[in-house]
């Protein structure tokens, strides 16, 4: 099977039909104005007096107070756009302080809000400091809360059941010492804590310990079914969230929401997306579903607790069995047309003895003994919920693709829409008014999301950073086509001559885990300093060693690409070893390619490799004082006419070079004297803009761009 991170994207100049025309480089956005045209009215100005007079005031009580005119922008047009009711998006730079930007309109402006995060990092910095923040600093007052998803927290029905059952234990896989005494552990929490969220915890919990105090949507019968509703700790988060004027929940979570048309949060006037650039990929797992083998074993485990009917239990897991079997022979295969037979014949069986299940159970009392009522109901939810998965995938709509990924020991069938612009239009934009913003956001999001062309705004309010002064792009114009067989030789050379000349402090990024093995194969006995692959430790770990040991090196694949944040001296020198185009045999993908046709690359595959090429690059450059360079290994980024200023104009305004000396030098003076280093010019140069500061990329046709051809 192959890597399924490795980049064998074709190259739109070995015969696609994108058009070879460089693209214009970005004009700056102009100051927010009301629906992005019509000059800024009375209400206008007053709404910009408020927020700015707020801005300024929390702003002023930071302990490094210092003006962010992006921020100032950012924090105006949020304001205008929720007072217009008016779609959003905003791409803002590393140091902008997006997150206050966003949060201080929103609360002045006193409508409830909905906070979207991409990731915990952020979720836990605004709930534990810039929320907190600003109910000290602002104001106006007003109440937060944080809403996650229900397994998150711990079930007081499920932690009853595995304390007072020896039997319920064995059937959840918890019955060894070890888990045994992590799960009495938990119902001593649950007994104590007033949150119940597993994030409190000191000490991260098993999967099998969790699992047996937890329970997740798909069994959970609700708190009117459950005799133990009054004490669900997810319905007490749900009651304050209900109540809160600031919402903060995982992007996640808010797409389940999204699907189930509103159900899983408060009604709400505004919705903040951040990270937005992760949206779209978030709205096609949620608006889907996956079905696995796993599933049967899980079902026929709840099952055993009620009913005494092994032979029922037993063909279950059978069907599970056999489903993942034939799953096994489809990984990374797309399910198009009429379903294969085994795998057709997989589902019926799996479906029939749902079918005998569901029959069985509805026969139990709900007045039986215990907790039988309670653990009847959990049962047939997620029977029921297994049984609609199943009738769906045998009828997968044209608006949906099907197909089969992970490993053949763990196979997963999944099924998403094509394009989330269709379910958007319905499920998002015709309700709250939604802000999107991340530090890099594709021109083309706001029509990839379903967005009407002129009916939203976009702006872009740059970084605060001067990245003309302490960062260089370095793109290897000489090295051979990464696709060419001696690529990963010249790859290695130039690794370990920049990785020398920057002393370490390399953050080198890969698009496959073979070519991130394979260099740190090559450089771990090459190099002085040590080398560490994400395999070595677990993330948090891994991260927390690099930015302690300032000489070490980290080599990592597409995890690490975004999400990373390691100020100082420790990281200096970011690599990529090739463009991050998507692979061509992506299942989703490719049904998107199918759809955009002749556009294909422009609509598909452009917007997604520079979204994940300026993530990459992002990482170098976290504050004021960071110096460093960002050494793209890939000539395509110099040579393609297709896209190579697509690539360049995502990035931040760098100098930019194609001679390793230059950013050799650089890395050194960083190295040798961190407060003194500058960017010298390449005495070799053949270009005059190759090599000066922040050069911008030229305008399209213009005879400046035909001389800049190679970078």
């Amino acid at each position: 099977m192959p890597d399924p991170d490795d980049n064998q994207s074709p190259d739109p100049d070995d015969g696609s039909t994108h058009s070879p025309t460089p693209s214009p480089s970005p004009t700056p956005s102009p100051s927010p104005t009301r629906r992005g045209s019509s000059p800024a009215t009375a209400a206008d100005r007053r709404i910009d007096a408020n927020v700015r007079s707020a801005l300024a005031a929390v702003t002023a009580a930071l302990p490094a107070g210092e003006d962010r005119p992006g921020q100032v922008e950012m924090a105006i047009a949020v304001g205008r756009a929720i007072t217009d009711k008016r779609p959003l998006i905003v791409q803002a730079g590393t140091g902008t302080g997006k997150s206050l930007a966003y949060l201080v309109p929103a609360i002045v402006s006193g409508v409830k809000v909905v906070i979207a995060t991409a990731t915990k990092a952020l979720q836990d910095q605004l709930a534990g400091k810039d929320l907190p923040f600003l109910a000290t600093h602002l104001e106006r007052p007003f109440e937060f809360a944080v809403l996650k998803g229900r397994s998150n927290y711990v079930c007081m029905q499920r932690v009853h059941e595995a304390t007072t059952s020896d039997a319920q234990l064995t059937l959840d896989g918890t019955s060894d010492r070890g888990v045994a005494d992590e799960v009495r552990t938990l119902a001593e929490w649950a007994a104590r804590t007033e949150s119940g969220d597993r994030a409190e915890l000191d000490v991260e919990p098993s999967f099998r310990a969790w699992a047996a105090v937890s329970v997740g949507p798909r069994e959970c019968p609700g708190a009117n079914n459950c005799p133990r509703g009054g004490e669900c700790f997810a319905e007490h988060a749900r009651a304050a969230a209900a109540e809160a004027d600031v919402v903060v929940v995982n992007t996640h979570l808010y797409g389940l929401s999204l699907e189930a048309g509103g159900a899983f949060l408060p009604e709400h006037d505004v919705v903040v997306i951040d990270e937005a650039h992760q949206f779209e990929d978030v709205v096609s797992a949620t608006f889907g579903l996956d079905l696995t083998g796993g599933r049967f074993t899980n079902l026929s485990r709840i099952a055993q607790a009620i009913i005494d009917d092994p032979t029922t239990t037993a063909d279950l897991e059978a069907a599970g069995a056999r489903l993942a079997d034939v799953l096994a022979d489809q990984v990374g295969r797309r399910l198009r047309g009429t379903m294969d037979p085994d795998l057709a014949d997989a589902i019926v069986l799996g479906r029939n003895r749902v079918d005998a299940l569901l029959g069985t159970l509805r026969g139990v009392p709900d007045d039986g003994p215990g907790d039988v009522g309670a653990r009847k109901q959990r049962a047939l939810k997620a029977a029921s919920t297994l049984a609609d998965d199943l009738d769906y995938v045998c009828d997968v709509p044209v608006s949906h693709v099907a197909w089969v990924e992970g490993s053949p020991d763990n196979p997963v069938l999944r099924v998403a829409p094509i394009d989330v612009a269709e379910v958007l239009r319905t499920a998002l934009w015709d309700g709250a008014t939604a802000i999107l913003t991340s530090a890099t956001i594709s021109p083309t999001l706001g029509d990839r999301l379903g967005l009407t062309p002129g009916a939203f705004d976009q702006i872009d309010v740059g970084s605060p950073f001067d990245y003309e002064a302490n960062a260089l792009l370095y793109c290897a114009a000489d090295l051979p086509d990464p696709r060419t067989p001696d690529f990963d030789e010249h790859l290695h050379r130039e690794l370990e001559a920049l990785i020398i000349a920057a002393g370490g402090r390399t953050l080198a990024l890969f698009t496959s885990y073979r070519a991130m093995n394979a260099a740190a194969d090559a450089l771990r006995h090459r190099l002085p300093w040590p080398v560490l692959t994400q395999n070595d430790l677990p993330k948090p770990a891994l991260i927390a060693r690099f930015a302690a040991e300032e000489s070490t090196s980290l080599f990592a694949t597409m995890g690490f690409w975004q999400g990373i944040d390691v100020p100082g001296p420790s990281l200096s020198l970011v690599t990529i070893d090739r463009l991050p185009f998507p692979r061509p045999d992506e299942p989703l993908l490719q049904a998107r390619r199918e759809r955009a046709r002749a556009d294909a690359f422009r609509v598909v595959d452009l917007p997604r490799a520079t979204t994940m090429l300026a993530q990459g690059a992002g990482r170098l450059i976290r504050t004021s004082t960071d110096r460093g360079v960002v050494a793209v290994l890939d000539a395509r980024m110099a040579t393609s006419a297709a896209y190579r200023w697509d690539m360049v104009s995502a990035l931040p305004p760098m100098p930019r070079t194609r001679e390793l000396g230059v950013a050799e030098a650089f890395l050194r003076e960083i190295r040798d004297r961190p407060d003194h280093a500058t960017i010298h010019d390449s005495t070799d140069s053949t270009d005059s803009t190759t090599d000066s500061p922040a050069a911008p990329a030229p305008t399209a046709g213009s005879a400046e761009a035909e001389a800049d051809a190679d970078f």
